[in-house]
């Protein structure tokens, strides 16, 4: 796990809580003992032959990681260090640089950088490689010792050399070290458009996004022509706060269903009566760093019809980790025991959510060349049960006529963010809105399922 920084991967997931699970059972059969006698007798070989001397607790933590790491990518033992950062980023406060990460060929390789982070100021992009950090090149490490090696004082700089694919050369970007505590939910409004990014799903996302629609409609007096809810970049968080999110705007129906190894493990979650926007028009913003449980945002109101989702095709991550803690509570296990399902049904795991209108990020100038890393690329992910079919995992590449303007044009018309900017454009083309104003403050349904 990338500590002090986003923790990698595991985030991506929509993560359960539950107790320390007293049915991890003990290993039943000849073959299970036959494979732990193997184990032991390797153990004590290498404790006793090894070149250097090693500990026990070396060798252990060793085994644990390479057991878990067969699974999947997202299945982690986490130590104490760890599993106080991950309590700490659900709670929407963390230090660092705001980057996502993973191991890929013994580099370090970005998954996303979370939006008004160092990271992100600085310019690093999903699909960079990180090959050197103060000038030492970093090749062959673990994410734990790469993560180290960037981690530092708040307000000291680290110097990262970076591979951008579809650039000729490396190049150097210095970002400044800072204790980030960056809001789960950023609200505002452009014209008569409301719009609501929501950064991370932790603990009260889905009330800052209940108080975000109020206090638009209260800045504009009435209710808007409609609602931008931006997704992107938004590496996932807790499952319970997908659900609550979705729930405030849907009025009836599955959101979403979790079914795990055996036919009678499935979960199903339902919206309560109650649209907080009472029907307004809804535009989803996506990207390829959208993952796991803004998945489940996207894809519940996609399915249900009540938003149109924009951008281009999301992460693809559909499964959901459990934390288990361990012994007496300081470690934990974080496991992959399910799938999570839309309400048609599908899968969106290596897949993701197709948008119902696909929009380039044009005023990103490396858009055209930048790799977008997802799901599918990562090793040993979880297969889709349900297939996918290349069409929807594949560009075809043919230009669309309506995108063709570059990211210096957009930039000479004051667009810095064209994905955004057509959201916008698109909703200020209903006119405005047909239904009275609400009265500043009111609330009219409880607080969503938490």
């Amino acid at each position: 796990m990338a500590k002090n920084l986003l923790p990698a991967l595991g985030v991506l997931g929509a993560i359960a809580f539950i107790p320390a699970a007293a049915s991890l059972a003990q290993p039943e059969g000849s073959d299970s003992v036959r494979e732990i006698s193997q184990f032991m007798s390797v153990f004590e070989r290498v404790k006793a032959e090894y070149v250097d001397q090693v500990t026990d607790e070396q060798l252990i933590r060793g085994a644990i990681d390479g057991m878990l790491n067969s699974l999947d990518p997202h299945s982690s033992y986490l130590d104490s260090r760890g599993f106080r950062t991950l309590m700490t980023n659900t709670d929407g406060n963390y230090g660092g640089l705001g980057l996502t990460v993973t191991m890929e060929d013994s580099a370090v390789k970005v998954i996303a950088a979370t939006r008004g982070t160092p990271a992100d100021r600085a310019g690093i992009k999903a699909g960079d490689f990180i090959t050197h950090i103060d000038g030492r090149l970093f090749y062959g490490g673990t994410l734990d010792e790469a993560v180290d090696r960037m981690r530092g004082n708040p307000g000291t700089s680290v110097r990262l050399t970076v591979v951008r694919p579809g650039r000729e050369r490396p190049f150097d970007v210095s970002v400044t070290r800072a204790i980030i505590d960056i809001p789960a939910v950023r609200s505002e409004v452009r014209g008569n458009v409301g719009i609501i990014t929501v950064n991370t799903f932790s603990r009260v996302t889905t009330d800052s996004v209940s108080r975000a629609v109020a206090d638009i409609e209260r800045q504009l007096g009435r209710q808007p022509v409609g609602y931008v809810l931006d997704l992107r970049s938004n590496p996932g968080g807790l499952l319970d706060q997908a659900v609550g999110l979705s729930d405030l705007f849907l009025e009836r129906g599955e959101i979403v269903s979790q079914r795990g190894r055996r036919r009678t493990d499935i979960e199903r979650y339902y919206a309560r009566p109650g649209d907080i926007t009472r029907g307004a028009p809804i535009i989803v913003l996506v990207d390829a760093g959208t993952a796991s449980a803004s998945e489940i945002v996207a894809g519940a109101l996609q399915d249900h019809r009540r938003a149109i989702v924009m951008g281009e095709r999301s992460f693809g991550k559909g499964s959901v980790q459990t934390l288990l803690p361990l012994g007496d509570g300081s470690t934990a296990l974080r496991l992959t025991t399910a799938r999570y399902y839309t309400p048609s049904g599908r899968s969106v795991q290596e897949g993701g959510i197709a948008p119902d209108i696909a929009v380039p990020q044009l005023s990103d100038p490396d858009y055209r060349s930048r790799n977008r890393v997802r799901e599918s690329d990562l090793r040993r992910h979880l297969v889709n049960e349900a297939g996918v079919r290349d069409d929807v995992i594949q560009d075809d590449g043919r230009p669309d006529p309506r995108f063709q303007l570059t990211a210096q044009q957009l930039e000479q018309r004051g667009i810095t963010d064209f994905q955004l900017d057509y959201a916008i454009r698109t909703l200020a083309r209903l006119g405005p809105p047909s239904q009275p104003p609400r009265v500043a403050g009111a609330n009219p349904r409880p607080a969503a399922r938490r």
